[in-house]
């Protein structure tokens, strides 16, 4: 049997095992742990640009398009760690488990420091004003983890499934 076929068989495999153990394979968009803060489709205004050091320039998080007024969720189940200003900006943070923190900034917030979220729980309004935003309003959502800043749209996206060749 070719090398190419037998992958495919074992591919065949895993699918038909998950679907009897009433499990699928996730897919780009599928329900999970996390989603996007925003209602509606992903627009990306400005995507996440890591510094290459912790007090350097770059992008710290990514800035998605919206409106002035809509409701910012909370990507994921969690406890808002702080919800007031920041340099003059209204700034909500969300502890989730696993040591992750997740930021939505200019977000007027109706939830409060110490209160438990569910994943898609409202967290407040988006303002308008973000700087370097090419459009009206911009969410700018960011990530963290130990101090360490992460592409937030990493969560959204499904896990990476890699088959390995058998050797029988």
């Amino acid at each position: 049997m070719s090398r190419t076929r037998s992958l495919v068989l074992v591919l065949v495999l895993v699918l038909a095992v998950l679907s009897c153990l009433g499990t699928a394979p996730p897919a780009w968009g599928a329900p999970g742990p996390w989603q996007l803060p925003l209602p509606g489709q992903l627009l990306v205004a400005r995507p996440f640009d890591p510094p290459p050091g912790p007090y350097a320039a770059g992008h710290r998080g990514a800035d998605l398009a919206g409106t002035a007024g809509q409701p910012v969720l909370s990507a994921g189940a969690g406890v808002v760690a702080f919800a007031g200003l920041v340099a003059g900006r209204p700034v909500v943070s969300v502890e989730h488990p696993g040591g992750l923190r997740t930021t939505y900034e200019p977000v007027q917030p109706t939830v409060a420091a110490g209160q438990p979220v569910a994943r898609g729980s409202p967290l407040g309004v988006l303002v308008a004003g973000h700087v370097g935003c090419p459009v009206a309003a911009c969410l700018h959502w960011g990530l963290r983890r130990s101090g360490t800043y992460l592409d937030p749209l990493s969560l959204l996206r499904p896990p990476r499934v890699r088959l390995l060749p058998w050797h029988g």
